[in-house]
């Protein structure tokens, strides 16, 4: 099977709507949420509901699609244009949209029929990170205790995206501190569960408009049937299965890299012509003014960044192990956003470095799309091992 790089008509209704959503409701409101941090944007009520019409009609054109040929471009392609889309209106809004957290790419990851049946109509935040580590997904702590025919958990997440708004969360817990890492296991546990609380938000550089949570687990009973996946625990497979959840993740923060990254670019492009540098793609880049040179260069990291994303997302809808490239296009994104719009400020000169325009928030903005999810220095390192062929014991 080969990628088709033009994307199918089908989705042409997905891009349409997102990206109106984010030009008549993100823009507009963009800079109030990033100064009135904390303040639920009560604005994106409406559109959660029409998002969750969408999906359904989306879900009925893709399985009557027959526009893709011999490969399938489905929910992770949609997801990433979704993204992709918004992110050119707001980060930190399409992060607050309701219904639509990353603990619902988790659940849409591993879940099992029954249990994406039952949780279809979630609003799930994700719950990593704990204050002892940071990128080291497998140092998870928290506990999970079989009681029977539930689970206690006991543990502290901090960087909760969503923790505070969300009405469940997917929480890695440990079943077993003894194995290690194959005993991390994934549960989704209703926020009004006893035992689950908020104990404070973040205040953060940038994505003002998204609440960030740190939540506690004490002795938080959960049902057995809220564990993701297998509830056996599997030395010889690790803990893949809860890091599946990162191979659907990763290309959709990548997409919101390359929806911001395209923003600012837009912005860089309107600054350079309205001062009278032209941007002739049928000359060499050296022989134009160096600020029309560098765009260049600039526009076609963003390509490369869209190209990797492309080929991650393709290969999830189409069955394919993508975890080397999930890393390539978060690795490749993240870096290249936070470079087009330091650079966009730079070149704005005191229109970039004032609230004037939207060009010092969205650099403030992008500099968490190269760090959640993985940071640039753990892609790399997932990259490596994968190239390599090293374990993580080889290779740390």
């Amino acid at each position: 099977m080969a990628i088709n790089l033009e994307l199918p008509k089908k989705f042409d209704s997905t891009v349409e709507r997102t990206h109106l959503a984010a030009e008549h409701i993100f823009r507009p409101i963009s800079r109030k949420y990033d100064k009135a941090e904390h303040e639920y944007p009560v604005e994106l009520d409406d559109l959660a509901k029409l998002a969750k019409q969408g999906r359904g009609s989306e879900k009925s054109a893709d399985a009557s699609s027959g526009d893709d040929g011999p490969s399938v471009n489905g929910a992770n392609m949609r997801g990433l244009i979704s993204a992709l889309e918004m992110s050119w209106g707001d980060v930190g809004l399409l992060l607050s949209i309701p219904g639509q957290g990353l603990g619902n790419a988790a659940i849409a990851a591993v879940a099992n029929p029954e249990q994406l049946e039952r949780f279809s109509d979630v609003w799930a935040a994700m719950a990593i990170t704990e204050p002892s580590f940071g990128s080291d997904s497998a140092a998870v702590s928290t506990t999970a205790t079989r009681d029977g025919d539930d689970y206690l958990i006991n543990g502290e997440k901090i960087f909760v995206t969503a923790g505070s708004r969300a009405d469940h969360v997917v929480v890695w817990a440990t079943i077993d501190k003894s194995v290690g890492r194959a005993a991390i296991k994934s549960f989704v546990v209703p926020m009004t569960t006893e035992g689950v609380s908020v104990a404070r938000l973040e205040h953060k550089l940038g994505i003002k408009a998204s609440d960030t949570a740190v939540i506690r687990f004490e002795n938080a009973r959960v049902p057995a049937d809220n564990l993701l996946g297998s509830p056996e625990i599997d030395t010889k497979k690790a803990f893949g299965g809860v890091m599946q959840t990162f191979d659907n993740t990763r290309p959709v923060v990548a997409a919101m890299a390359i929806g911001l990254g395209r923003a600012a670019l837009e912005e860089l492009r309107r600054m350079l012509e309205e001062a009278g540098h032209e941007i002739d793609y049928d000359r060499t880049a050296a022989s134009q003014h160096a600020t029309v040179a560098e765009f260049i260069r600039l526009e076609s990291e963003w390509e490369a960044s869209w190209l990797h994303t492309l080929r991650a997302a393709w290969m999830a809808d189409n069955k394919q192990p993508n975890s080397t490239e999930a890393s390539m296009s978060k690795a490749k994104a993240g870096r290249t956003v936070t470079e087009i719009t330091n650079k966009a400020v730079e070149i704005g000169a005191t229109a970039g470095f004032s609230e004037t325009s939207l060009l010092e928030k969205w650099a403030r903005d992008s500099k968490i799309l190269d760090i959640f999810e993985g940071t640039q220095q753990i892609q790399q390192l997932i990259i490596a091992r994968r190239v390599l062929g090293k374990s993580s014991a080889d290779l740390r």
